[in-house]
């Protein structure tokens, strides 16, 4: 198996939505957005699939230096980095940015709570702003400003993620929700580990949703006109994931004992939506 087709099955294989949104992008783009995709999937999967903590460390470790080594001396190893790394030049993709988002999925080695809001800021801009500044210049950033656009936009997609996977990720031990959040709505700790659906979890998730749609509406406002016609497949992105949350939503905040998601069929229809029509 070529580095091209390994990054194309780990794209498809992951279900995400944002697959659809690739589906659209000319070829060259494609494969770059595809291979970096997959670096993302590689490095977070060290951290959700490798029960030791120990050896997941040793594993990030590897990535560190296997980004190194592919930029410094142009010799990559993993076929996803052999995927990635003729693009990196062509779409300004740089060793720093990858370091960075190997440092979010580093984070939740090594923390399973968040005392405050700025803090879990830190860890959403490192796993997925940092993805959304990539992704932004390989659809064909033009403006500067697009950037903040992609950082809160990147923001607003990991909140939705957030609400969407409260249940499994406390199969993990991990709560994403701000301590001094679930504090001020009396939510306990122990009752989203022992996946308690009450009245007060209800009214901490609407504050949570409404964060997100926060930033869903900050991040298309920043988005310069200019640069609004590259940059649908995030916007296609920005369709399904607020579709989602909005399921979410409807379904009065049912996440901890399932996973709210929506069909493949829906996600497509969503990002055709954008491309053809231009809404959202």
């Amino acid at each position: 198996m070529n580095p091209e087709q390994y990054v194309q099955d780990k794209a498809a294989a992951s279900g995400s939505s944002f697959y659809y949104a690739f589906l659209f992008l000319p070829k060259p783009r494609r494969a770059a957005i595809t291979a970096f995709y997959a670096f993302c999937r590689e490095v977070d999967d060290v951290v959700d699939e490798v029960s030791d903590p120990g050896v997941a460390a040793t594993k990030l470790a590897w990535w560190r230096t296997e980004v190194a080594q592919s930029f410094a001396a142009g010799t990559p190893r993993h076929p996803v980095m052999q995927a990635l790394m003729p693009h990196a030049a062509a779409y300004g993709i740089e060793a720093r940015q990858l370091n960075e988002v190997i440092d979010g999925c580093q984070m939740d080695l090594e923390q399973t709570r968040y005392l405050d809001f700025p803090g879990l800021a830190r860890y959403c801009h490192l796993v997925a702003g940092v993805v959304g500044e990539v992704a932004a210049r390989i659809f064909g950033q033009t403006d500067p400003q697009t950037t903040a656009y992609a950082h809160k936009l990147g923001l607003a997609l990991q909140l939705t993620n957030i609400l969407r996977d409260v249940g499994e990720d406390t199969l993990r031990g991990r709560i994403y929700l701000p301590v001094n959040e679930l504090q001020k709505f009396d939510v306990k700790a122990h009752e989203i580990l022992n996946r308690v659906h009450s009245d007060r979890f209800i009214a901490l998730m609407k504050f949570q949703s409404e964060r997100a749609h926060a930033a869903y509406d900050e991040a298309l406002a920043l988005l310069p006109l200019a640069d609004r016609r590259a940059q649908k497949p995030g916007l296609m992105m920005a369709s399904i994931y607020r579709t989602l949350l909005r399921e979410i939503e409807r379904d009065n905040f049912q996440v901890l004992n399932q996973r709210v998601s929506l069909t493949p069929v829906r996600k497509f229809w969503l990002a055709w939506k954008v491309q053809a029509l231009g809404r959202i």
